[in-house]
């Protein structure tokens, strides 16, 4: 744990509780973490100006200093308000992808600038805004997607991603290559497969002149799996998956019972 000089944490199902809030008792835990001279940072599927807009509400406004957006396309350090994005998704790609999907009872979404931009309005849209916090606007995709966008995203509710996880190993592009999985209950992405939170975290570390082995890691779901496996101390939510839980250093309590700030106070300060 002495090597450890950046904690870097996913949001669902990790950071947040299921009320969607940052408790107490982690808040307090990330203040000591930082007196203590150790970076705090978050490493997560949403888009970096979607979480900047969030932070005030979750209570941790000024208690970030980096960030892993987009599943690891983009990082941002708030030291010298640097940003970078990598491998965006051609736009024509992904209107390929929603055509392969259009059939079946989803909708999409793209972050962006602290929004879900969305090509129609129906539950499913209504149901992620609320998940993620953020509102959501109803847009001319063939318009927007003129430019390249980081991801897509496949909302659906939880008895139809079955469907759409076998729907998606069917799609194929003979010029552009993908990558996808399953993120939450209600979210499938699609995006570049150089991408992952791995990727950015690389980057970001290696701009504070940290290696992998001085990263603390906190996830859940099966898109931390590579985080947890590279970090020097990879840590899996109670309520993580079972992929992600297998090649973790430890197991910390659920994201409704403090795991972040728990671990932090029994292991990373004194």
């Amino acid at each position: 744990m002495k090597n450890v000089k950046a904690v870097m944490c996913d949001i669902d199902g990790t950071l947040l509780s299921s009320n969607g809030i940052v408790t107490p008792k982690t808040i307090e835990a990330i203040k000591k973490l930082r007196e203590h001279g150790i970076l705090f940072g978050i490493s997560t599927g949403r888009d970096v100006p979607s979480v900047k807009h969030l932070l005030k509400v979750w209570g941790i406004d000024g208690l970030v200093d980096l960030m892993v957006g987009s599943n690891g396309g983009e990082i941002y350090d708030y030291a010298d308000d640097y940003y970078e994005m990598n491998y965006p998704l051609p736009g024509s790609l992904i209107l390929e992808i929603m055509k392969h999907f259009e059939d079946m009872d989803v909708n999409f979404a793209i972050h962006g600038d602290g929004v879900l931009y969305t090509p129609k309005e129906d539950d499913l849209i209504k149901s992620l805004s609320d998940t993620d916090q953020l509102p959501y606007e109803v847009i001319d995709f063939n318009e927007f997607l003129k430019q390249d966008q980081l991801k897509l995203l496949i909302t659906c509710a939880p008895e139809t991603m079955p469907a759409v996880i076998e729907r998606s190993k069917t799609f194929h592009n003979e010029k552009f290559k993908s990558a996808c999985l399953q993120t939450t209950k209600l979210l499938f992405e699609f995006m570049d497969p150089r991408i992952s939170k791995d990727f950015g975290l690389r980057k970001i570390m290696e701009k504070r002149g940290f290696t992998m082995e001085n990263l603390c890691s906190f996830g859940d779901a099966d898109n931390d799996y590579e985080m947890t496996l590279h970090a020097g101390v990879g840590v899996v939510m109670a309520n993580g998956s079972e992929k992600t839980k297998s090649v973790a250093d430890y197991i910390t309590d659920d994201n409704d019972h403090d795991g972040i700030g728990n671990f932090i106070e029994k292991y990373l300060i004194d």
